[in-house]
């Protein structure tokens, strides 16, 4: 398997699943409007139309593995997240991208998105980093990766120019290979305690 085939990964509360045109509507349902994009490089999802254009862009990159992430309880679409950066020859990778609808955020949807694809990267692709970032204004996204266990790195600072024209410094986050039997762990321990309620 390369490190940028599309596949599949199945927990119990979420499937990511490789993203396609065919996912634009149930993606706008979710994304149309949300304050989160002003964090991020794609601008300001404002329509469907937006959505389609997002998309379109995110499947011409031929070093990404984008997902759709399906809350499988629902069936319902509830975000994007993708593999990028990806380099095989340094055995490592990037998670980012990553956004949920509203009532998705702060679930078990993000906790085990991230477990599959921290465990398909270290187990499956035998990655010895996977690196993770966030605006350094995006206190929410900070919190939610160093709750994962990502060992905070620094900050490239004027790192971005986003469309607004804001210079956006990013905090860097990284797990490494001797990390992972750990966090393994801590993420299946969050898992359980959203399964006892």
């Amino acid at each position: 398997m390369t490190w940028v085939t599309p596949i599949t990964l199945i927990g119990r509360y979420v499937r990511l699943e490789p993203m396609t045109e065919d996912h634009i509507p149930a993606l706008a349902e979710i994304g149309v409007g949300q304050s989160f994009w002003k964090f991020m490089l794609y601008g300001e999802m404002k329509s469907e139309e937006d959505m389609r254009h997002w998309v379109r862009k995110i499947l011409a990159r031929v070093n990404d593995v984008p997902f759709v992430v399906v809350h499988l309880p629902s069936g319902r679409a509830a975000g994007a997240t993708r593999y990028l950066n990806i380099s095989p020859m340094d055995r490592g990778l990037e998670i980012g991208g990553t956004w949920y609808g509203v009532e998705f955020q702060r679930t078990v949807v993000n906790t085990e998105s991230k477990y599959l694809l921290l465990r398909h990267a270290f187990e499956t692709l035998g990655a010895i980093r996977v690196q993770l970032k966030a605006d350094v204004r995006n206190i929410r996204s900070q919190k939610a990766i160093e709750r994962l266990g990502a060992v905070k790195e620094g900050v490239l600072r004027n790192h971005m120019i986003l469309p607004d024209g804001t210079v956006r410094h990013s905090v860097v986050y990284s797990i490494v290979d001797a990390e992972w039997p750990a966090i393994k762990a801590r993420l299946e321990g969050l898992m359980r305690k959203y399964e006892e309620g």
